[in-house]
């Protein structure tokens, strides 16, 4: 079923509620630039064995609305807490893939993960996506900035460009043009200005806050959101499942869909 839910005045969040009566339901979030198709994959498994998957399009992407503004963590974390309570969510996997999963910690702090009775985070840009003075693992400042001005100058190409460090395997034509397709539903401002909060965004602090429950999935040849961040979140969240991913890069979910899938129901149940 297809909800738009009201986020803020004049702004709907699109979620597809794919199997409402299902057991076990999981909010799928999906990372830059794609949209919940990005979990066709999983949907595919989970659905024949009775999960109730909801797939929701974050601001900007997919078939929701595509304001000019509200692409830092707090107002991404506020629209899972609108569809939430809207869709009256409880009990439920919250599982957030690359940029979602630091938007997903950022919600289990901001608003003490309300309805979340376990975490999965996959390839999750947090503590940082960007190096720091005191966090050395991530990617440098200027990889965003060339996405940044990469948008600008040709989308499209930036978009294949990215497509071609994603996968760990080669994929086939035809789904690395799907997978553009996707990137390319985005709005060109909500795509620089998700880059731009990656350059100032940093979770710390709020990986403390998670207190749940929590699996944590990473490829070891993850060119996006590297590796040493997966272990830095392990060592973050207290009592966390870490499971790497050795024969992956960012697009874990479908480098290894098979073992993804396994770890996934195994956690969730």
């Amino acid at each position: 079923m297809d909800y738009w839910i009201e986020v803020e005045q004049g702004v709907r969040i699109y979620v597809n509620d794919i199997n409402p009566s299902g057991h076990s339901p999981i909010l799928f979030m999906h990372g830059w630039p794609a949209n919940h198709h990005l979990f066709e994959y999983q949907y595919d498994q989970l659905l024949q064995r009775g999960y109730r998957c909801l797939g929701m399009d974050v601001r900007g992407f997919g078939q929701s609305d595509k304001p000019l503004y509200g692409y830092d963590y707090n107002r991404s974390a506020d629209d899972i807490r609108c569809v939430v309570e809207a869709m009256t969510l409880n009990n439920f996997t919250l599982l957030g893939h690359s940029t979602a999963g630091a938007v997903a910690v950022r919600y289990m702090k901001r608003h003490e993960g309300y309805g979340v009775s376990k975490l999965v985070l996959c390839a999750a840009a947090a503590p940082s996506l960007i190096q720091r003075p005191n966090f050395p693992y991530g990617l440098n400042e200027m990889a965003v900035t060339n996405i940044i001005q990469g948008t600008y100058r040709d989308r499209p190409d930036m978009l294949r460009d990215f497509g071609e460090i994603f996968f760990h395997n080669k994929v086939s034509e035809p789904f690395a043009s799907w997978f553009l397709q996707m990137g390319l539903q985005a709005a060109s401002w909500s795509t620089v200005q998700v880059a731009k909060a990656w350059l100032s965004e940093v979770l710390f602090d709020d990986l403390a806050f998670v207190n749940i429950p929590t699996l944590i999935l990473h490829g070891i040849h993850d060119r996006v959101c590297l590796f040493r961040l997966g272990v830095a979140q392990h060592q973050g969240i207290k009592g966390s499942i870490f499971v790497p991913f050795k024969n992956s890069g960012h697009g874990l979910f479908y480098d290894e869909k098979e073992k993804f899938n396994d770890q996934l129901m195994r956690f969730v149940g």
